[in-house]
């Protein structure tokens, strides 16, 4: 008699996911950034070291619109489905759920049953985006307890508030706007979760009015981007407690919570400070019942020839860093060494070579790093691959102790 079993990669924790075998293909976003007419793509990498393709793109599938601009993607369901308060063990982590943050439009891709061929079988217009949720912009998928949530940066009108919608597991339809009481958030970005708090953490950019052109110097001087973190009450979907940084520090963007989902913390980056162009990385943690951010890490700016930097950076003769935290899937079993919270002890961020902003715009160009519509804006970038203890010196007891969690606790994601 067959048994019915939740999918085999719905792993409890991050941790039990890394040591699991590695992944043999990688999904990738190919953005057309020369208007030229031709849609965005969604590539297919081989990563099988003993394949011939290894490295190389071997799939692709087109977007059947031009001018998508895809950003964050991700599948629709994962250990979270195993939530005991809304469990959907029936669901196979099958879809992609790749969103165009320029068009608002939102494309499912059927990665079976050929992976090397994915294949879209749904795109929910814009149109539908807007009258269901009153969001436009998605950005951020992750499949979640009831259903596949998404962040948006805003409204259709190109102003806020930003916020979360929720997708049918499903059929993929779009349900509705996530927040009943958003309490003072207006701008949004990227969230993660702790399902054993119950707790949600949401993260701050601008409206797509306010970044869809690149930065604004007026507004980023202004201290009028993201710079605050916002904690909600995942089950009753409203605004618990809102950390502020501090206008200096603009673009509140990635959010990377622990790898242990019993442990009450994560890890924010921060794009630039107004007071000297570094870019930082903060953790956020529960003490006592509140919670609270701190900086850990500073990048500083990196000295440049004024002569060579655009009008709004000449007074400052740097450039900042562009930091972000990338969500790499670790594709092989890790030692205990490296996995402590990422990296051995020792570890340290790379520093980046000076070159003109031509250079790096070239640079940009080269490797498909830019953006449509958007000149470069930060013409350094700083990937922080991983972070460890290394990060946490000097101890913090908040950061070590297990996470409250309430009777009947959940499973990771």
């Amino acid at each position: 008699m067959p048994l019915w079993r939740p999918d085999p990669t719905f792993y409890p924790s991050p941790k039990m996911a890394m040591q699991a075998p590695a992944e043999k293909l990688a999904y990738v976003a190919l953005l057309n950034p020369n208007g030229n007419g031709k849609p965005d793509a969604l590539g297919v990498v081989d990563l099988d070291p003993g394949s011939s393709g290894y490295g190389r793109l071997v799939g692709q599938v087109d977007m059947p619109h031009p001018g998508d601009e895809l950003h964050h993607f991700g599948w629709n369901a994962c250990s979270a489905c195993l939530c005991p308060y809304a469990p959907h063990p029936h669901v196979e982590r099958r879809y992609l759920i790749v969103p165009g943050i320029n068009s608002s439009r939102i494309h499912i891709i059927d990665t079976k049953p050929d992976p090397r061929k994915p294949q879209i079988v749904k795109v929910i217009e814009p149109e539908t985006l807007a009258a269901r949720t009153g969001y436009a912009s998605p950005h951020t998928i992750h499949c979640g307890p009831e259903g596949i949530y998404a962040s948006a940066l805003g409204a259709p009108d190109g102003n806020g508030p930003g916020g979360i919608f929720i997708m049918d597991h499903d059929s993929f339809d779009i349900l509705g706007k996530w927040e009943l009481d958003r309490g003072p958030q207006q701008l949004a970005y990227d969230f993660w979760w702790h399902l054993g708090l119950d707790t949600v953490v949401t993260s701050e950019w601008g409206t797509p009015n306010m970044v869809g052109k690149g930065v604004n110097p007026e507004i980023l001087l202004k201290g009028g981007y993201g710079h605050k973190l916002h904690i909600w009450d995942l089950q009753k979907r409203r605004h618990v407690q809102e950390l502020d940084l501090g206008s200096e520090h603009q673009m509140a963007l990635e959010l990377r919570p622990a790898h242990d989902p019993t442990r009450a913390y994560g890890f924010l980056g921060v794009v630039v400070s107004l007071k000297d162009l570094s870019a930082s990385v903060w953790v956020w943690y529960r003490d006592n019942g509140k919670w609270g951010v701190k900086k850990i890490i500073e990048i500083p700016a990196e000295p440049a020839d004024p002569a060579q930097l655009p009008p709004m950076l000449q007074g400052f003769k740097a450039v900042p860093p562009f930091i972000r935290i990338p969500a790499v899937r670790r594709l092989r079993p890790v030692s205990p060494e490296e996995d402590r919270l990422g990296a051995p002890r020792g570890h340290r961020a790379p520093r980046c070579a000076s070159q003109t902003t031509q250079d790096a715009a070239q640079r940009r160009s080269a490797n498909g790093r830019s953006e449509p519509r958007r000149p470069p804006r930060l013409f350094y970038e700083l990937a922080l691959l991983s972070m460890g203890r290394a990060v946490l010196s000097g101890g913090h007891p908040e950061l070590d102790g297990e996470a409250e969690c309430p009777a009947g606790g959940r499973h990771g994601s």
